[in-house]
Order: structure tokens, then C-alpha cells, then sequence
């Protein structure tokens, strides 16, 4: 009887311990099923991310294609910026661009080597070129201007004399752009003299917002900064607010009454630490 009472225990002891086993298995199981199934959902999120990526990618390179007008497209500015333009250096690398290049009638044949040069290059950005020596037909819709053609300068000439040579220029320009251009049209005017070719351009195509309308005097800027930053024995770019005023001619003003100089003090006005007046003027 005894050793029937302990067997029967060792039994239920063994019968104990094996259901603890079982138990413990299937919660091991329940346990990898959860894990199984988490993984799952987390590859799922991650595809589903992937693909809304991807899809919001595409979305994004279907932007309307805005239109880009480039006169004097023939000459050299003209045949290095068509390029830096197409490649998305200019508008981002996510915009799609449409150019209308526009010189005048005896440059043509040269207008249109440009336009092969764009086309054989196969622009992923570049929708279609127009090259054109009809003014109207190269504003038609432009959303961006960049006037870089006008009448060179000779020997012996200041930009002030090119002055009546270009009034008839861009007041017929300025007219198709009022008449053609896109209601938000920018401008920027690089011809020279620059300040007064922009301020024909505003008057002759009011419907432009001035704001819209700008010239690029980087050229005599960059000068001042870097004669500032030489006397000063500082790096261009601790110099600040230098600001140009007039045509790129002799006329013209460097006005750095509000410039500045980082120094490891902090800023400084540039006339505080160059007190030569003359030489600031000149």
C-alpha cells in the first residue's frame, strides 16, 4: 500500500510537471504567433511606406513645366546659361522647363546650333526649346525673363551712350513681355547699362509687378566685397550689407554705410574700421 501511495505521487508529480511543460509551449507559441504576426505588419508599413515614396517621388517630377525666355541666347552667356538652366541649376532639380531663346535675325543660324546642343544633350528636365528671332512669339507665356541681350559696347564707349541704342530694344521687348508674358512673369535684366534697361523694361510693361522686376549688378558687388575684404585682411565672407548703387559705369556708387565685418568681437561697422574716406568712395 505504501509503495503504491508513492508511486501515484511520483505520478501526479510527473503528471504536474508535464502539463507545465505543455503550457509553457503553447504560450511559447502564442508568443511567436503574436511575433510572426508584428513582423509582418511592420514589412507591411514599410512596403506601404516605400511605395507612397515612390509614388509622392513621381507625383512631384509632374510639375508644370515653366517657361523661360533667354534673350541673346546665342551669344556666350546665353550658350553657357541655356544648359546650367535645363539641368535644373537654376529652378531645382524636381522642375521641368520649357526655353524660348530669342537673338536677333543675323545671329539665327548660331540661335539654332544652341538649340540642337540642348536637344542632343537630352535634358531629363528640358520639355521642348523654341528658338526664335520673333520677340512676340518668344514671350508667348513666359513665367521667368532673363534679358541678356542688348547692344555691345564698342571701344571708346561708356554704358551711358549705349543708352539710345538699347531704349528701342527693350521698349519693344518690354511690350511683348506686357503684351505675352505670363500674368507673374519675373524679370532680371543683365544687359547693361543694367539699372536703366530695367527701369525702360518697368515702364513700358506696367502690368509686371516691380517687385517682379530686377537687374544683376553682382559683378561691381563682388568687387567692393572683396577690396573691402583685402584692406580689412578678412575673408569675403565676413563682410556684410555692402550695397551698389547706379549702373555699372562710371557714375556708379559703393555705398557701405551699413556694411559690416565679422570679427571675433562680434560685428562691426566697416566704416568704424576703415576711416579712409576717400578710399571707401573710390
Amino acid at each position: 500500500m505504501c509503495i503504491y501511495v508513492r508511486r501515484l505521487d511520483s505520478f501526479e508529480k510527473k503528471s504536474t510537471r508535464n502539463c507545465l511543460l505543455i503550457s509553457l509551449v503553447f504560450e511559447k507559441m502564442e508568443y511567436l504567433v503574436l511575433l510572426q504576426n508584428g513582423l509582418v505588419v511592420l514589412l507591411t508599413i514599410a512596403f506601404s511606406w516605400k511605395l507612397i515614396t515612390y509614388m509622392w517621388g513621381s507625383v512631384k517630377m509632374e510639375k508644370e513645366p515653366m517657361k523661360v525666355l533667354v534673350t541673346g541666347a546665342a551669344g556666350q552667356i546665353g550658350y553657357a546659361i541655356a544648359p546650367m538652366i535645363a539641368r535644373g541649376i537654376m529652378l531645382g532639380t524636381d522642375q521641368p522647363v520649357i526655353l524660348h531663346l530669342l537673338d536677333i535675325a543675323p545671329a539665327a543660324e548660331a540661335l539654332n546650333g544652341v538649340k540642337m546642343e540642348l536637344l542632343d544633350a537630352a535634358f531629363p528636365l528640358l520639355k521642348e526649346v523654341h528658338a526664335t528671332t520673333d520677340v512676340t512669339e518668344a514671350c508667348k507665356d513666359v513665367n521667368i525673363a532673363i534679358m541678356l541681350g542688348g547692344f555691345p559696347r564698342k571701344e571708346g564707349m561708356e554704358r551711358k551712350d549705349m543708352m539710345s541704342k538699347n531704349v528701342p530694344i527693350y521698349k519693344e521687348q518690354a511690350s511683348a513681355l506686357e503684351e505675352h508674358a505670363a500674368s507673374d512673369c519675373k524679370v532680371l535684366v543683365v544687359a547693361n547699362p543694367a539699372n536703366t534697361n530695367a527701369l525702360i523694361l518697368k515702364e513700358f510693361a506696367p502690368s509686371i509687378p516691380e517687385k517682379n522686376i530686377t537687374c544683376l549688378t553682382r559683378l561691381d558687388h563682388n568687387r567692393a566685397l572683396s577690396q573691402i575684404a583685402e584692406r580689412l585682411k578678412v575673408n569675403v565672407t565676413d563682410v556684410k550689407n555692402v550695397i551698389i548703387w547706379g549702373n555699372h559705369s562710371s557714375t556708379q556708387y559703393p555705398d557701405v554705410n551699413h556694411a559690416t565685418v565679422s570679427t571675433p568681437n562680434g560685428e562691426r561697422p566697416v566704416k568704424e574700421l576703415d576711416t579712409d574716406d576717400h578710399c571707401l568712395r573710390h
